[in-house]
């Protein structure tokens, strides 16, 4: 597996590929999802190389909240007035394949569970 700062999220935030770019702070980066599974479909992605949730160590719990609190920003941006996901797949088993941590704002429609 390649270091979390050379996948797709590292050129992103390095702006060496374009995105849909919805928010940037100097912490997170929010963007469109371009496999959209929900009428929006955002992803917010710490700008600090993490590669999973279970790679996170107590030194990170800032930059934990921040992105959980960045993710409720950007679905009041998107107008999700009438709720939304957040979601974190974590390994190989969670359906993770992208290894830089990253959550997913679901919305726009009646979302089914269990997710699948």
């Amino acid at each position: 597996m390649s270091e979390s700062n050379d996948t797709i999220f590292g050129k992103i935030i390095r702006k060496e590929i374009p995105a849909d770019i919805v928010y940037e702070d100097n912490l997170a980066l929010a963007f469109r999802d371009v496999n959209p599974q929900a009428p929006v479909h955002i992803l917010v992605i710490p700008k600090q190389p993490i590669a999973k949730l279970s790679d996170a160590e107590s030194q990170d719990h800032a930059l934990m909240g921040h992105l959980l609190l960045t993710a409720k920003r950007v679905a009041e941006q998107q107008g999700l007035t009438n709720g939304y996901r957040v979601v974190i797949n974590t390994g190989e088993d969670g359906g993770q394949t992208v290894y830089h941590l990253h959550l997913h704002i679901l919305g726009g429609r009646s979302l089914s569970w269990p997710p699948g």
